[in-house]
């Protein structure tokens, strides 16, 4: 591994030349510091110069190794035999095995990909097996190799140098390889390949279902079947036998179209129908092949072949009701006078709701009677409801292809009915939920949980609080106990109950931490939310719902008394988790208190059962009157043309919000309670290509029973249902064909007018829903005289429902394609084409990748190991790391060392102690032991003083004072005695007595002023 310093802007390194100016001017501003700590200080500041145009000029270290990386893509689309599939392990094992150099920390990693790319194993510098038994969940239906090239070109790490090999036949349905295998060249990635090659096989395909999309009644017309019989090439194989059996759907009735045994003779055959049918509708017709010989058929996947067609007619509605045993055939009168108004009515009871979109594209409008979002009996297992695929299907029925949706009112419908929060509500004019506080529609909800015994317990108690928490209105209150050692509230302790418009989010957030515990008695958490509800005056509902298994000790009569007191409602949902199905306890709370009672076998009807009980709290939203309420018209709309002046009074109505959306035209409203927004009785608006109609009041089963009896009641509802409708009418002069080639859907239509001209520059828009019910918009566009094309992605299979709309004055068109089976088992061949670019691709600095020929099924696989994925033939792998945030720290580092030599003078004798403790307490080096330093300064300022003093006393004279007494005379004899002891040093006393104090300047000063003061006088 090479280390060397380069620059991302090298310019800066400019600014070195400024060193020279630097030491010039040092020299003589730092000249004050001195020789030595001038010299410093001009160093210190070049290296603070220096690092920071480093710094600048983004200094970085770089390295260069030959490390190498090398991940393997394999294809596990079932286009490749099982058999092949084992093979690519093996051989991705033993070449890791044999080329990877384990001393130059060579890496390795494995991504699997069919629809979608996994990663296997992921680069590592180690041997690491992968299993013969994939771990990764792929789709295997597709095949995308841009999808697997770009997750490894992710993957890679950036200090080695890349590889990629790529194990596949080469058959992609999904993406485009060759411009993602250009990408990874220009990114240095060489790419190695090994084809899978397919073995010529035997199979037999339906390749194509084809009839007319689009069918005026009664008209006949073709079905074509078209059977592929492939067989090995140059082998005379013999003739596959079997059965081919066309049949034709509509809702849920199946019809055998013709069953006949068929023989195959290598290469295509085409068998054609004739069809004529009288019933409007829409017609799906499916084709299989069940061969009598399985060995015969590689393929079972491609033996089947779908497509559908419409029979144009009159309009056609499609009515749902409650399908519970109290609340069916009560919409009988209306369906009646509908009929009688010429329009096709069909009836569904929501426990038979439909199962796909295609089933929808039979009606013009879909009308939901008052009917509930969950509804049922009392046990769980009758409980049925709108699941969410369901409503996302009646949403897309009318938002991309043009349906009606219409909404009659009643006790079970609109919020009433626990639709609120779902996507239908979006697609109505109104809001489900009440908005207006003033208006008293409050409902309260207690939740107690203790399912903890129960399989997937804390989540499915997670799901059921979700649901019920999304279907209550902002201004219902709503509150959760758990067991977590003690009764507790989950949020808003310890009032326990919220609003939920101002804690729904903290609500569901809290949700999501709940560990609920085994909660030993019911008692305390009754009492606690029958307290909590006394401080609820404005909830007009309150309702409890206990889900458990019935083992906590049973509540207090107390208790129970306390909430019947305060008028709580409470519904218990019994989980056998104890091998023993339903409760006497749970029964016997719910009797007591109101309640209702379910026994559930199996945890996914939880949520069926919470949305029901939810629903009781929504009863504040209808509003009764029994002395009768006239509606007035808001706006003369079609729907109330010429019925708008005698509309009879009704007793009660479902109440709204109506949304704030310029779209929404309100028909109807009702003068009570106060506020339009809140008292919408009839609206409607467009939605997407289709419209939407909310009607709140009932079709005259309890709250309009006088519009029954009423003339004009069926020229109403059938004004209400025409305006909703799909347009329809003949669209003769535009003829309509759809294909599917290569994953992407195409529909042509040819625009002609009434004298068969060609009819231009019409503004053609549309949109597709393709199997995953997700909606897409199509752009139509002109290419030739009279001729509009439009595309759309169509790689899954399955139904694919198009809507065009021609613009101003023509009927919406409808039409399809579908995708039988994926384009995964049509292929036959490797792609060699395809694989052979990819593998000519050559990386910047380095040599394209390898093509090899893999061995068919069952050889050895010795061929393929002599290539070596690990060779050294790309340049040598560079990695960078910055520099310049190192060098700013040490720029500033240094910087304070050239403040610090500047103002702070430092003396090399300051560190001697640190010096001789290191020396003594680190190596253990003896050190003398000096006297101290202070000591010996004072004996020597001592000594000098002293030899200053003696030598005064030398050269001092004995001058006696003068007054002093004389002494007398001594005696002659002693004469000379005397004289010879005047010669010798006086006693001490004398001498001291005789010194003269030498005078200051100052005493000097004062003695000389007094004599001159005494001379003047």
């Amino acid at each position: 591994m090479n280390y060397h310093i380069a620059f991302d802007s090298p310019w800066y390194l400019c600014l070195l030349l400024l060193l020279p100016a630097l030491w010039v001017a040092g020299m003589k501003t730092l000249a004050g510091l001195g020789k030595t700590r001038r010299l410093v200080a001009l160093v210190l500041r070049s290296v603070v110069l220096i690092a920071l145009v480093l710094a600048l000029a983004e200094a970085q270290l770089v390295r260069s190794t030959d490390r190498l990386t090398v991940i393997y893509l394999l294809d596990q689309s079932l286009s490749i035999p099982e058999a092949q599939r084992r093979a690519m392990i093996q051989f991705v094992n033993s070449s890791i095995a044999r080329h990877r150099d384990a001393k130059r920390e060579d890496r390795a990693g494995v991504i699997v990909f069919g629809r979608e790319a996994s990663v296997e194993v992921p680069p590592i510098d180690d041997e690491v097996p992968v299993p013969m038994s994939i771990e990764s969940l792929i789709d295997r239906n597709h095949t995308d190799l841009s999808g697997a090239m770009k997750m490894a070109l992710a993957m890679f790490p950036h200090d080695a140098a890349k590889r990629v090999v790529l194990v596949t036949d080469g058959n992609e349905t999904l993406g485009d390889a060759q411009t993602q295998a250009s990408a990874l060249a220009d990114a240095g990635v060489s790419i190695d390949v090994v084809p899978i090659q397919l073995e010529a096989r035997g199979d037999v395909s339906i390749e194509k279902l084809a009839l007319s999309s689009d069918v005026r009644r009664g008209q006949p017309f073709q079905l074509r079947v078209v059977l592929n019989h492939t067989t090995p090439a140059g082998d005379a194989a013999p003739p596959v036998k079997g059965r081919l059996k066309v049949t034709r759907h509509v809702g849920e009735i199946e019809e055998v179209v013709t069953e006949e045994a068929v023989t195959l003779e290598p290469g295509k055959k085409v068998y054609s129908l004739t069809q004529d049918i009288e019933d409007p509708g829409f017609y799906t017709y499916e084709a299989r092949f069940v061969p009598d010989d399985v060995e015969a058929d590689e393929l079972s996947q491609n033996n089947r072949a779908t497509a559908f067609t419409h029979i144009r007619g009159r309009g056609s509605v499609l009515l749902i009701e409650d399908w519970a045993p109290s609340e069916k055939g009560r919409f009988d009168h209306l369906v009646q006078r509908l009929r009688a108004e010429d329009l096709e009515v069909t009836m569904m009871a929501s426990d038979r709701l439909f199962t796909n979109l295609s089933e929808l594209q039979n009606y013009d409008t879909v009308v939901l009677a008052n009917v509930p979002r969950s509804s049922g009996s009392d046990t769980s297992d009758v409980v049925q409801s709108f699941s969410d695929d369901q409503i996302k299907m009646l949403v897309a029925n009318t938002q991309q292809l043009g349906s009606g949706l219409v909404m009659i009112g009643g006790p079970n419908s609109f919020g009433a009915g626990g639709w609120t929060g779902t996507e239908l509500e979006k697609a109505m004019p109104v809001d489900f939920q009440i908005k207006n506080a003033k208006v008293e529609a409050v409902g309260a909800l207690a939740l107690i949980m203790h399912a903890g015994e129960m399989a997937d317990g804390n989540y499915w108690q997670k799901v059921v609080a979700r649901e019920s928490i999304k279907a209550l209105g902002p201004q219902d209150y709503c509150g959760l106990i758990h067991w977590n050692g003690n009764d507790e509230w989950l949020w808003n302790h310890p009032r326990g109950f919220g609003r939920v418009g101002e804690m729904r989010k903290i609500m569901l957030r809290r949700l999501d931490g709940m560990t609920p515990g085994d909660m030993p008695q019911f008692d305390g958490s009754m009492l606690m939310a029958a307290k909590a509800f006394q401080n609820l005056p404005d909830a007009a509902v309150k309702h409890m719902i206990i889900i458990s298994d019935g083992d906590p000790t049973p509540p207090s009569p107390s208790t129970l008394a306390l909430l019947r007191r305060v008028k709580v409602r409470v519904s218990t949902v019994a989980v056998g988790s104890h091998g023993m199905l339903g409760s006497n306890l749970m029964q016997q709370i719910a009797s007591a208190t109101g309640g209702k009672y379910y026994v559930v076998k199996q945890a996914s009807a939880l949520p069926k059962i919470y949305q029901r009980e939810v629903r009781r709290l929504a009863r504040p939203l209808i509003f009764e009157d029994k002395n009768g309420i006239k509606p007035f018209v808001k706006y003369p709309h079609e729907m109330i043309k010429g019925v708008a002046d005698d509309i009879p009074p009704l007793t009660g109505f479902v109440m709204t919000t109506l949304k704030d959306n310029p779209l929404v035209e309100v028909a109807l409203v009702s003068p009570k309670p106060p506020g339009e927004k809140n008292a919408t009785i009839l609206a409607g608006w467009t939605y997407g290509l289709g419209r939407a109609v909310a009607l709140t009041t009932d079709a005259g089963q309890r709250w309009t029973t006088g519009w029954t009896g009423w003339a004009n009641y069926d020229k109403l509802f059938s004004q209400i249902v025409r305006w909703s409708m799909r347009p329809v009418g003949d669209t003769g002069k535009f003829s309509v064909a759809t294909d599917v080639v290569d994953g992407r859907g195409r529909v042509v239509i040819t625009a002609l007018d009434k004298e068969d001209e060609f009819l231009n520059f019409l503004d053609m828009a549309g949109s597709v829903v393709g199997p995953d019910m997700k909606p897409a918009g199509i752009e139509v566009r002109q290419v030739a005289p009279g001729r509009y094309i439009g595309q759309f992605d169509a790689n899954a299979a399955g139904s694919y429902f198009v809507m065009v709309n021609p613009g101003p004055g023509h009927a919406p068109i409808r039409t399809g394609a579908n995708v039988s089976y994926s384009a995964e088992f049509r292929a036959e061949e490797t792609n060699a084409a395809l694989l052979e670019q990819i593998a000519a691709l050559a990386p910047h600095g380095g040599e394209a990748g390898k093509l090899l020929t893999a061995p068919a099924a069952g050889e050895p696989l010795d061929a393929l190991l002599q290539m070596d994925p690990f060779r050294r033939d790309l340049p040598k792998s560079t990695a960078s790391d910055d520099v310049w945030p190192l060098l700013l720290v040490f720029c500033s580092t240094v910087f304070f060392f050239d403040v610090l030599n500047r103002r702070v003078h430092l003396d090399p004798a300051w560190l001697a102690p640190y010096t001789a403790w290191v020396k003594e307490h680190v190596f253990g080096r003896a050190v003398e032991k000096k006297p101290d330093a202070t000591m010996s300064r004072l004996r020597s300022r001592k000594a000098a003083v002293s030899d200053e003093l003696a030598q005064r006393r030398a050269s001092a004279r004995f001058e006696p004072e003068a007054d002093a007494a004389v002494a007398d005379a001594p005696l002659a004899a002693d004469a000379g005695a005397t004289e010879t002891q005047s010669a010798a040093p006086p006693p001490p006393r004398e001498t001291l007595a005789a010194e003269k104090k030498e005078e200051t300047y100052t005493e000097r000063l004062l003695k000389a002023k007094k004599d001159a003061t005494k001379r003047r006088q």
